[in-house]
């Protein structure tokens, strides 16, 4: 049975548009840099933007860009993320249910933690989940299992009775290396091969499902 429940936040409960993409865009441009591709883009979410800047950047970018260069996205992001960002169909009731059936409902995200408390505090859902876990809260982040394993550690939950649900290859690489179930979800995974190669212990394609796996 399952009954610890680790989400990824990002186009797994909620889609934020293209708000990331655009501010993506908008604090390279600002900076003078070449401006990455929409599906170069599409293809880091998942991973914390001061890892994923570095690597879509053609210029060779010093720490001190980077930060410049983050927080410039941040700033934009923030502006245009609370109008855009909504939950997909189905995810309230999901949520609803598992928390009428009394199971631990977790964020983990490479998103910065009070950056997703704001989304969830505007979406109405935050009184769901035990506990938030950013990007900043761990040492090592996605696909590292650090977000997970910290959790497991603070609540004293049992791996065995626990799963990781997300849309991009790093939420089930993370959850395999942090030794608990895996799920992807694929109602709006940009890379649906790659989650597939990932081989997560279950695919789903509608939040419901999440309520019948074991």
């Amino acid at each position: 049975m399952i009954n610890n429940y680790f989400f990824d936040f990002d186009k797994t409960l909620a889609s934020s548009g293209n708000a990331s993409v655009s501010a993506t865009k908008e604090a390279y441009k600002s900076m003078g840099l070449t401006v990455p591709n929409t599906n170069s883009i599409l293809s880091y979410m998942g991973i914390p933007a001061e890892i994923s800047f570095k690597k879509m950047a053609v210029e060779k970018l010093d720490s001190k860009q980077i930060l410049q260069l983050t927080d410039k996205f941040r700033s934009i992001y923030q502006d245009v993320e609370l109008q855009s960002t909504k939950l997909y169909p189905g995810i309230l009731e999901m949520l609803q249910q598992l928390s009428h059936e009394k199971k631990n409902l977790f964020i983990v995200s490479s998103k910065k933690t009070d950056a997703v408390k704001r989304n969830l505090k505007n979406l109405k859902i935050i009184g769901f989940f035990n506990a938030v876990v950013g990007f900043d809260m761990v040492k090592n982040y996605k696909p590292a299992p650090d977000g997970i394993l910290l959790l497991i550690d603070i609540y004293h939950l049992n791996k065995v009775e626990s799963i990781m649900v997300g849309d991009a290859k790093y939420d089930i690489q993370m959850g395999h290396a942090a030794g608990v179930k895996t799920c992807g979800a694929l109602w709006d995974a940009f890379d649906v091969q790659g989650l597939t190669k990932a081989h997560p212990t279950y695919l789903i394609d509608q939040p419901k499902q999440l309520l019948k796996l074991e």
